[in-house]
């Protein structure tokens, strides 16, 4: 099968698709590791609101993807921000999400965004203002069964004055927790209003405040995922976690090698790219439980290069590339987005994710796939 794709020149120039489909397998979630997809949400297309407005959602497709997920054996990170959480999704929208999901599949492994993005950064006024606003989303989603990843707060980085601030606020809000929930440290690449969070710049400083909100509430925090796209990070603080307290990998450049572990440890998953890569995380995961730790890096290596285009800078619109494949895979209809983010890449990114995926047996159905990717280029002129 053969397609013509354009170069950045706009040269148009042949390619024949060489990559099958990855293999399908479930991954045995009584491995040592735990493994969450963070999951996007599909538009509704027909909608005659604004795209810039309340969100929309095509419910039935959306269930859909998680149920594909769920079938892989992988856990869902829901309404967090892969599901374009403040890009698009509101809270109101997150916590019908977060109801259907819990609906839809009781039984599955899932963990909900609770943050404070109902209020606005700018009317904060107090750290009470901050407590207020988790306690309310903590105990909504409690209310309808749902397991917690308390989400880095936008406007905590904008209000507090020192990293004590961070320890109060962290404290009373676990203190609310009915089962221990997973933190989440996103870094200011994922989300520029998160800049200095934990009180400081320097990672250095700010590690040790994140440790001691952890040490202080250890009976409370099943773990932390640290989206800061740097291994040498998030290993140093994986050495320091107080015991039982497991380190997520957020890191969708070098999930492989962080996942796999050295000598000493390993991170458990909780990653965007597992939404796009769900097919191909179970069968390296159902490998690596099956003492395959070569197998796991022969299925997963592979896909680092797709990851690292589809969360290039700026970080946070790698949701438009995960969409994307989720287009040409046939999980949605459309290449429409919430807020209208299937906007916030250039065409050669597209084109360049698609070789990719290709490549590394991530298209399903090529035939599909290329009659989409046929559709997208004559939606630009080509």
């Amino acid at each position: 099968m053969k397609i013509d794709l354009p170069t950045e020149s706009g040269k148009l120039v042949p390619y024949a698709l060489t990559g099958a489909p990855v293999d399908t397998a479930r991954f045995d979630r009584n491995f040592n590791r735990v493994v969450f997809s963070a999951a996007h949400v599909v538009a509704d297309p027909f909608t005659a609101s604004d795209p810039t407005g309340r969100a929309a959602i095509d419910w039935e497709k959306t269930l859909a993807f998680r149920r594909h997920l769920v079938s892989l054996g992988l856990g869902i990170a829901e309404a967090m921000d892969t599901a374009q959480r403040g890009m698009g999704l509101d809270w109101q929208g997150a916590l019908e999400l977060i109801r259907r999901t819990k609906q839809e599949l009781p039984d599955a492994l899932v963990f909900n965004g609770a943050g404070t993005d109902h209020l606005d950064a700018r009317d904060a006024r107090s750290l009470d203002d901050i407590s207020d606003a988790y306690s309310q989303q903590i105990d909504a989603i409690q209310k309808v069964g749902g397991r917690l990843i308390l989400m880095a707060s936008r406007a905590l980085a904008k209000i507090a004055r020192a990293p004590d601030d961070y320890i109060a606020i962290y404290r009373d809000a676990l203190a609310r927790a009915d089962h221990p929930v997973i933190l989440h440290w996103l870094g200011e690449m994922f989300d520029p209003a998160l800049a200095g969070y934990w009180g400081a710049d320097l990672f250095d400083k700010t590690l040790e405040t994140c440790l001691a909100a952890i040490e202080e509430n250890r009976a409370k925090v099943d773990g932390i995922k640290i989206s800061l796209l740097d291994k040498d990070k998030e290993i140093a603080m994986r050495r320091r976690l107080p015991e039982g307290v497991k380190m997520y990998t957020g890191d969708d450049f070098n999930y492989p090698e962080l996942i796999a572990g050295d000598d000493q440890d390993y991170s458990h998953a909780l990653l965007g790219i597992f939404d796009p890569l769900a097919p191909a995380a179970a069968v390296a995961m159902s490998r690596l439980a099956a003492g395959d730790k070569q197998g796991f890096h022969a299925v997963l290596d592979p896909t680092v290069p797709l990851a690292r285009l589809i969360f290039r800078a700026p970080t946070q619109h790698y949701k438009t590339g995960v969409v994307f494949l989720a287009w040409l895979n046939g999980f949605q209809d459309h290449f429409i987005m919430l807020n209208g983010a299937q906007a916030m890449r250039p065409l050669p990114y597209f084109t360049e994710v698609f070789r990719l995926a290709d490549g590394c047996g991530l298209l399903r159905d090529p035939d599909l796939a290329m009659r989409r990717m046929k559709t997208l280029l004559a939606l630009y002129g080509v």
